[in-house]
């Protein structure tokens, strides 16, 4: 029989929490509640892929004292579909009045908080405000920003920060030993410190994605014909091929799950949903980091790059008189990643209009 280590034995704080990568500040604070005893709300908040639900339940079970994956005082609500509606929260708020099953506590883990409906948002707080004295509440957010300002004055803020690129690195040397070192580190930065990031790039599909937007990327100040339609055309191809592969994943995952067809079918939804945006962000991210790069070869310090694995294609595009151009476009593209994490603007007039802006900087 397995026993959960305590958290004041000298091992005990280590073994709960070293599962999740860094994260420092975060295991600090919750290492300091398992010492103290829990606040009775927290919002854990940072990018996604860093370690946020794997701390939430490492931190849960350490609470509750036990090793199990699954405990009858261990909750854990998910979106269903785009958002997480008010029957989800109300079902919640009937399960937060029965006492505990075989501990002195019960954990409620919310993911995707960011995603709460009005109403339900409106509901949960009623049970922030007054919860019972044996319930600790977790919400999970990527994003504070739709979080509601009571909402988070009721919670303990658990900040989370994307990983460094050296934990990254030890992850993708452990995945793809044979691959070359300039490839390693290429994976490693391009992941930009998030995990998911890194499932994604390692993905069988992922390397004809990146080897079309890198080409595209190029044809901007290479092609005389660079059409920013068909240039916006190849983002959201790339998007929906991922959608699609993720459609694959989450069918067969279900599959295995007794669950009603329409539930089924939003979970599939939101799976497609979910991977065609991050995939847009991500191949943004990407494309800001390759202009960027072309400003770090063209002053020499190659090194840096992110794109080592391309390293020749940058030397042999990067010059001074690009110099200013790839820094704008750089901004340019940020810019746009920025709009599009904000307000989903996604859609192939706002793409199209982001490859004349970054045209205008680059053509010469």
């Amino acid at each position: 029989m397995h026993h959960f280590p305590s958290p004041s034995s000298p091992s005990g704080f280590a073994n709960v929490f070293s599962q999740v990568r860094e994260q420092q500040e975060a295991k600090r604070l919750l290492q300091a509640a398992l010492g103290e005893g829990p606040a009775h709300a927290y919002l854990f908040h940072g990018p996604a892929g860093v370690g946020k639900s794997s701390l939430a339940r490492a931190f849960g079970r350490a609470l509750l004292k036990t090793e199990r994956e699954v405990h009858p005082d261990l909750y854990e609500l998910e979106p269903l579909g785009d958002m997480i509606r008010i029957d989800a929260v109300r079902d919640l708020r009937r399960d937060l009045h029965m006492r505990p099953f075989e501990s002195d506590r019960r954990i409620y883990i919310v993911h995707g908080a960011d995603r709460l409906g009005q109403d339900a948002s409106d509901s949960l707080l009623k049970d922030l405000e007054e919860p019972p004295s044996y319930a600790v509440i977790i919400l999970i957010a990527d994003d504070l920003g739709p979080i509601s300002a009571t909402i988070r004055s009721r919670c303990q803020a658990v900040p989370f920060r994307r990983l460094s690129e050296k934990a990254v690195r030890e992850i993708v040397d452990a995945r793809v030993p044979d691959a070359s070192p300039e490839r390693r580190t290429a994976l490693a930065r391009v992941a930009g410190g998030r995990l998911d990031r890194l499932e994604r790039l390692l993905d069988p599909g992922a390397a004809a994605r990146r080897e079309r937007l890198v080409e595209v990327a190029r044809s901007v100040y290479r092609d005389a014909a660079f059409d920013p339609a068909a240039a916006a055309d190849v983002l959201l191809e790339c998007a929906k091929d991922r959608a699609e592969h993720a459609r694959a994943i989450e069918e067969a995952r279900l599959s295995q799950l007794d669950l009603p067809e329409k539930e089924a079918e939003q979970r599939v939804k939101r799976a497609q949903r979910g991977a065609e945006r991050d995939e847009l962000l991500a191949q943004l991210e990407e494309l800001a980091g390759w202009y960027r790069d072309l400003v770090v070869v063209g002053v020499g310090a190659d090194s840096a790059a992110i794109h080592l694995d391309r390293i020749d294609d940058l030397r042999a595009d990067a010059s001074r008189d690009r110099l200013l151009g790839a820094e704008n476009a750089a901004e340019t593209v940020r810019a746009a990643w920025r709009r599009l994490e904000e307000f989903n603007l996604s859609s192939p007039l706002a793409l199209e209009a982001l490859w004349i802006r970054v045209h205008r900087e680059l053509a010469l």
